[in-house]
């Protein structure tokens, strides 16, 4: 990916480093993390888990003794960890030295706050002008807001979806932090790096990716916004056709106080829930007034009376080979044995810790998950080593403190 004559990390002979065990469409790509939180790891989990080799700078106080056995926080996977303190001049320059043979350089620090370090744009394209600069935050680089704390759930707010995220008549409930900062934020910054990857690779020139979670959430939420510029999203909130609105959109309780969730859209789907409900030719349910939505209340009414009548498994099984587009709501647990799921090998056990399959899936240059997560400064001295120090340099590097 890099273009051609770039420096890359080497070992002492001077020849290429490519880490073993490093699968996916993006092996070759090197990635250097500056340690955070929340959506920036997850966006360096996605480059990982297609295959780029990710380095993670995190501060040298986070090392300390750590309990044996793996790492649990699985959005850490696929890199590698050292401890650098990037206010230290030669801490810095171990992170300029990364950046001169990398493709790559994530943060998520509120905006100034790598120029004051000297690990601004400008100062990493001074070393590497083929490098893409991902930038990650709430509100973005500029704005009223920019340099003001905020969360997911904030930023959510702002942008209309939270609001939106609500039964009628209820407060919204926020999705945990899945809309915002992963999707909104760390999907769209993984999105914007591998589209600027592409044109470096044409052009030999990086630029600046600025991922900010309140626009990638804004971009989420387009399909809702089409519906309402046509007309199709007119009700307040919980009161539309995929808010909770629609009886053939909802959440219901079984017997046993465990859920089901239907999603019989379209009316081929919609009369299969009928047939396999037993509910055909109850009028308050008739196909004609499926789309009524003053019958809606009614229709909800009897279809929660239906499924208070059975377990949730036991509606699981009846809808389980049909097509009205019918799932039991499974918690994390059950979640991994679900026979969907368990086929593909969705959420594997590496080292006894559960966690996700990466995705998508690639049929040529299939991911892998061969690195687990690294606790900090792990892989401080490799990573040196490749950088051209001298055990007597990183011995010396350690000893002020500029790594740890």
């Amino acid at each position: 990916m890099a273009a051609p004559g770039r420096p890359r990390w080497t070992v002492g002979n001077g020849a290429a480093h490519y880490p073993a065990g490093v699968g996916g469409p993006l092996a070759g790509v090197r990635v250097v993390e500056l340690a955070g939180i929340g959506p920036g790891p997850f966006a360096a989990m996605m480059l990982a888990d297609a295959g780029a080799d990710v380095v993670r700078v995190e501060r040298t106080t986070d090392v300390c003794p750590h309990p044996d056995g793996p790492h649990p926080d699985v959005v850490l996977r696929g890199r590698r960890s050292v401890a650098v303190d990037l206010k230290h001049p030669d801490g810095r320059q171990v992170v300029l030295d990364l950046v001169a043979g990398s493709d790559v350089l994530l943060e998520g620090f509120r905006p100034g706050v790598t120029e004051r370090l000297g690990l601004g744009p400008a100062d990493c394209h001074a070393v590497n002008p083929a490098l893409v600069y991902g930038r990650m935050t709430g509100w973005g680089q500029d704005g009223p807001l920019a340099t003001v704390a905020g969360h997911d759930i904030g930023y959510i707010a702002v942008t209309g979806a939270l609001n939106g995220s609500r039964r009628a008549g209820d407060r919204p409930v926020p999705p945990m932090n899945l809309l915002g900062d992963m999707g909104g934020g760390g999907m769209m910054l993984a999105f914007g790096v591998v589209s600027a990857l592409l044109s470096a690779a044409r052009t030999g020139r990086g630029q600046v990716v600025d991922a900010a979670i309140v626009d990638g959430t804004a971009a989420l939420a387009n399909f809702v916004l089409g519906q309402r510029n046509a007309g199709g999203w007119p009700a307040p909130p919980g009161n539309n056709l995929l808010d909770t609105g629609a009886p053939f959109y909802e959440v219901y309780t079984c017997a046993d106080g465990k859920e089901i969730a239907v999603g019989a859209l379209e009316p081929k789907f919609y009369a299969e829930l009928l047939r396999l409900s037993g509910m055909d030719g109850v009028g308050e349910v008739a196909p004609d007034r499926r789309l009524d939505p003053a019958g809606w209340p009614a229709a909800k009414r009897r279809w929660a009376e239906l499924f208070a009548t059975r377990t949730r498994d036991e509606w699981a099984e009846v809808f389980a080979d049909g097509d009205a587009c019918v799932a039991p709501v499974l918690d994390w647990d059950e979640a991994v044995e679900h026979p969907q799921l368990a086929a593909r090998g969705t959420y594997p056990s590496v080292a006894g810790v559960t966690q996700s399959a990466p995705a998508p899936r690639f049929d040529r240059t299939p991911s892998t998950l061969d690195r687990p997560p690294p606790w900090p400064g792990a892989d401080t001295d490799a990573v040196l080593a490749e950088l051209g120090r001298s055990p007597a340099d990183i011995t010396a590097l350690r000893a002020g403190g500029a790594v740890a």
